[in-house]
């Protein structure tokens, strides 16, 4: 009886999530109640978490809670420091959590709810969970390692190198766009920027409670955190509306560029129990309580999807949003919350420093990509209970939306100005047109969705719009910065190993003038592009993001690789499919979509052709864009050239060692038995 019921429950979550999934591809131009959506994805994570991590866990990986790691063994007290799994797993999140799953499915709601909806969940049980968990798996059996030094170490010295400098140069791209979205979350915003700037203050205070004060004592510092932090949000509010105090956290771009760079440099050179750790331990408190409640509200007024399965822009590949068919675009669009590269860096950079023991990597791993997914679920509800001439009308420009009025007008896709404006009004904002990056027409979706919850629980009407629209621009630009310091901490590992080939000093975490000067650097190459995207005539996002898809998804592409090989060297190549599968599918959509942004002959698409488009143009910022144009495609093709060459090289790696014509020698650490206690 005891077995009978375990398998009665998982059998119902499963036909649940399969019924649900029915509904949504089932539909035929009738509503469809977001509720489905919702149950579908957790039915699914639910399914992934308990079967295929745990197969992944103990048959593919066989974590070991004997073998100390490397947090154990080489605690300093900055770095590697045996870290709480639930403060951990705070942390990891935090990292890993930055623009992508909020914007990316806004963006790709073009297309319908459905493609989205199926990527994010398909693509994060077989493909983004099980690439964060392999790569710090890896990393945690190699004194936490980076995916560079693996790949140098593991694949071949000379296309190792060339993939670190690869991936240094990626991630730089990376966190240029995420501090780009947050520059343009906060420009303006006196009550985000205060919100933002009080939680580094009490993210020092919880370090200092957790780690000198009260040690261990997480659930004290985690309730004044949180007080503190709602604290912190309604002073907020009452600043923000305060003539002699909002001026001072009013500033624009290119001061907020400034404090962008100083903060991400900070947060690089202290220990990681002072504010790194506790700060996005913070921070996700925040996001995940928010994402929680969202699904609840959800549940609660159970809102009609209005955009439907699949638009016309789905083949056309004429969408205003962004140019491209479904294939292969909504593949790179929506990055985070189905499989990102970016994340493979946090899994070999500060995790695995922190993790005290083997058995943790599972839910920090694979449950952390998991509930990022679960974050892009809920972007694309809101963006998807949005009607879709106002979702069109933020998110398009005023060219690119008269352009497209034919088809938006067969669709039914059409606003009236007044609608924005009264929408606007409601928002306690100016206006609400051409507001495009995703994270407006999101907050908008958001607010509607609280706003109505609370109504209903409230018994009265739609009182709180511009208050819920404001708390989720907020939550946007807190949930992206947590991961630009983590992201300039492992830039600055990965350069001290490269660094460090040619002077070893300087490739020691620990030597704090190689920690300052590495750190340094990274700030300046990605606050260099962030200061780029800031003037850019465009606003940015229309150079970046593109390029952002692209190299985030090829940077998977070697994750996986990495991954493989190592597989196969441990003698588990019979399970070599489950990183072998994820890792052809990532090829195939990422080089086609990095061809047809370079190449395509359409202007709104290719970036030779838009270039080429502005020859003679007497528009004064033709250079700039022209110039931008030519970067990206120069990066573009050096990605994509660099991640062919180790994929070509790891490939001939695998048939040496599976053939037997080569000795597969693995470069783990030793074994060394813990010295923590059964239940410690």
């Amino acid at each position: 009886m005891n077995r009978v019921f375990p398998v009665l429950v998982w059998s119902g979550i499963a036909a649940g999530g399969a019924a649900a999934f029915g509904v949504l591809a089932l539909s035929r131009g009738e509503s469809v109640n977001a509720a489905w959506l919702l149950t579908a994805a957790l039915c699914s994570y639910a399914v992934g978490y308990r079967f295929y991590s745990r197969f992944l866990a103990d048959t593919v990986f066989g974590l070991d809670d004997r073998r100390a790691t490397p947090a154990e063994r080489h605690n300093n007290g900055r770095d590697f420091v045996p870290t709480n799994k639930w403060v951990l797993y705070g942390h990891h999140f935090a990292a890993i959590a930055g623009a992508g799953p909020l914007v990316g499915p806004v963006l790709a709601a073009q297309f319908g709810f459905l493609p989205g909806t199926l990527w994010l969940v398909i693509g994060v049980v077989l493909g983004g969970a099980v690439q964060d968990f392999v790569i710090l798996f890896c990393s945690l059996r190699r004194d936490g390692k980076s995916l560079g030094q693996m790949a140098q170490e593991e694949v071949n010295p000379a296309a190792g190198a060339t993939a670190m400098l690869a991936v240094l140069f990626i991630m730089i791209i990376l966190l240029a766009v995420l501090a780009l979205i947050v520059v343009n979350a906060l420009r303006a915003s006196p009550w985000g920027l205060f919100t933002l700037a009080c939680t580094v203050p009490i993210a020092l205070l919880m370090g200092w409670w957790m780690k000198r004060w009260r040690p261990g004592r997480v659930g004290e510092a985690s309730a004044a955190g949180a007080l503190l932090l709602l604290g912190a949000l309604v002073a907020g509010g009452w600043v923000a509306g305060q003539p002699h105090l909002a001026p001072l956290f009013t500033h624009s771009a290119t001061t907020l560029t400034w404090m962008m760079v100083a903060y991400g440099f900070i947060a690089s050179v202290l220990p990681v129990w002072m504010l790194l750790c506790p700060r996005d331990y913070l921070s996700t408190f925040l996001k995940i309580t928010t994402i929680l409640v969202l699904a609840f509200a959800i549940l609660v007024i159970l809102p009609p999807l209005k955009m439907p399965a699949l638009t016309p822009f789905a083949t056309l590949g004429e969408g205003p949003v962004f140019a491209g068919k479904l294939f292969p675009f909504a593949f790179i669009t929506i990055a985070c919350g189905a499989i990102s590269g970016f994340h493979s860096l946090v899994a070999s950079g500060t995790t695995p420093k922190m993790i005290a023991r083997e058995s943790d990597a599972r839910m920090i791993g694979y449950g952390g990509m998991l509930m990022e997914s679960f974050v892009g679920v809920m972007a694309m509800i809101a963006a998807c209970t949005l009607d879709p001439g106002v979702y069109f009308a933020m998110n398009t420009t005023p060219a690119a939306l008269a352009q497209a009025s034919q088809a938006l007008g067969q669709a039914g896709f059409v606003v009236t100005p007044e609608t924005m404006q009264a929408l606007a009004a409601r928002m306690g904002e100016a206006t609400l047109v051409a507001r495009s990056g995703g994270a407006p027409s999101l907050a908008v979706g958001m607010a509607q969705i609280f706003a109505s919850a609370t109504g209903a629980l409230a018994g009265g009407g739609r009182t709180l719009d511009a208050l819920w629209y404001h708390f989720a621009i907020m939550f946007e630009a807190l949930f992206i910065l947590t991961t630009i310091d983590t992201g300039t901490r492992v830039g600055r590992f990965m350069l001290q190993e490269i660094v460090g080939h040619v002077w070893p000093k300087f490739g020691e975490t620990s030597w704090y003038p190689s920690v300052i000067a590495s750190s340094a650097c990274i700030v300046a190459g990605w606050g260099y592009f962030l200061y780029q995207g800031v003037v850019d005539p465009l606003g940015g996002i229309n150079s970046l993001w593109p390029l952002f898809g692209i190299s985030n998804q090829l940077l998977a592409a070697v994750a996986l690789c990495v991954g493989t090989t190592i597989l196969i060297k441990m003698g588990r190549q019979r399970f070599a499919w489950v990183t072998l599968a994820p890792l052809a599918w990532l090829v195939t959509v990422t080089m086609t979509a990095g061809w047809q942004k370079v190449f395509s002959s359409d202007p709104r698409l290719g970036f030779l052709a838009h270039a080429a488009s502005l020859a003679g143009s007497t528009d004064p910022h033709a250079g700039r864009l022209i110039f931008n144009d030519r970067l990206n495609t120069f990066v573009a093709l050096l990605f994509m050239l660099v991640v062919a060459v180790l994929i070509v090289t790891s490939v001939r790696e695998w048939w040496l060692v599976v053939t037997r014509r080569k000795a597969a020698v693995v470069h783990e650490a030793p074994f060394v038995e813990t010295g923590y206690a059964t239940g410690d």
